[in-house]
């Protein structure tokens, strides 16, 4: 019989017998002269694995030797890394090779851009989904919302702390996308910014991303936009003089070089097409931004 835990039992005393044959009690209490107490056998099945006998001091004060033809070299420890591959510091998204311009199974990093109610969300999970290569969405609304306590409601209005949260934001989206990329995983990040604010809004994202981003501009008709946004909830819902104002100002990306896609009449999946087919063009031609 065997203990399920410790050093094994001594087998009953019967009478007429001596102590159990290899059996001794300074086993089970080693004193202080003496050597480590026996490895017990093996658990029986089901049971956990014995925990090794402690060390005795001698061997812990054993000298070290190098290892010989039976004993296994030290393994260094692994060094420090973000995610599985290390970050270069400050070493950003570099331009696609214009020698892939399929954009179904090249690592990119896209920036949508759009008002909203656009449907940059749904556009850009359904293109994520639907890659044939390892695709990231990054949602800089999802980011803001982790902020909880001191959270600044965009319903509220612009001021110290909304346009604090947006930077920090970004920066936490930028990092999170650089890292996905460095390991071979590509990123859609969707946002509202404005023309009207290049070193906040686009000259942000290429500090935060590289230069390898490739903005793509989603603008619906401003009918579209009021009719999607008054299904939302939440504080993403927005009053309609705020969609109109936002969407006035995103008409700024008109002339810009940026590619614009009017998705008034499209459908999700029909929208994520073309997004491939702008992407194509913006690899072979990356627009000047």
């Amino acid at each position: 019989m065997q203990h399920a835990v410790g050093s094994p039992l001594p087998p009953p005393h019967q009478p007429g017998h001596g102590p159990a044959v290899g059996w001794s009690p300074a086993a089970h209490h080693p004193g202080p002269h003496q050597g480590p107490a026996p490895v017990p056998p093996p658990a029986a099945p089901g049971y956990p694995m014995q925990a090794p006998p402690p060390v005795a001091p001698q061997q812990a004060a054993a000298p070290h030797r190098a290892p010989g033809p039976h004993q296994a070299a030290p393994v260094p420890p692994p060094p420090d890394t973000t995610g599985h591959v290390p970050l270069p510091p400050g070493g950003p998204v570099a331009v696609p090779p214009a020698a892939a311009p399929d954009p179904t199974t090249t690592t990119l990093a896209v920036l949508l851009i759009g008002p909203a109610g656009a449907g940059k969300t749904s556009v850009a999970k359904y293109w994520a989904d639907h890659r044939r290569v390892p695709t990231a969405h990054i949602s800089l609304d999802d980011v803001r919302e982790w902020v909880r306590s001191g959270f600044a409601d965009p319903q509220t209005g612009w001021n110290e702390n909304s346009e604090a949260q947006y930077r920090l934001a970004r920066r936490t989206c930028g990092f999170s996308a650089r890292n996905f990329l460095a390991n071979g995983i590509s990123c859609i990040l969707d946002d509202a910014v404005f023309p009207d604010r290049p070193v906040v809004g686009l000259g942000g994202w290429k500090r935060h991303v590289g230069p390898g981003l490739l903005p793509v501009v989603l603008l619906p008709g401003l009918d579209v936009v009021l009719e999607r946004n008054a299904e939302r909830s939440g504080n993403r819902r927005l009053t309609d003089e705020e969609v109109a104002r936002i969407h006035g100002r995103m008409a700024g990306w008109y002339g810009s070089g940026l590619p614009i896609i009017d998705n008034s009449t499209l459908d999700v999946p029909e929208t994520a097409r073309i997004l491939d087919e702008v992407l194509s063009r913006s690899i072979a031609s990356p627009p000047t931004w």
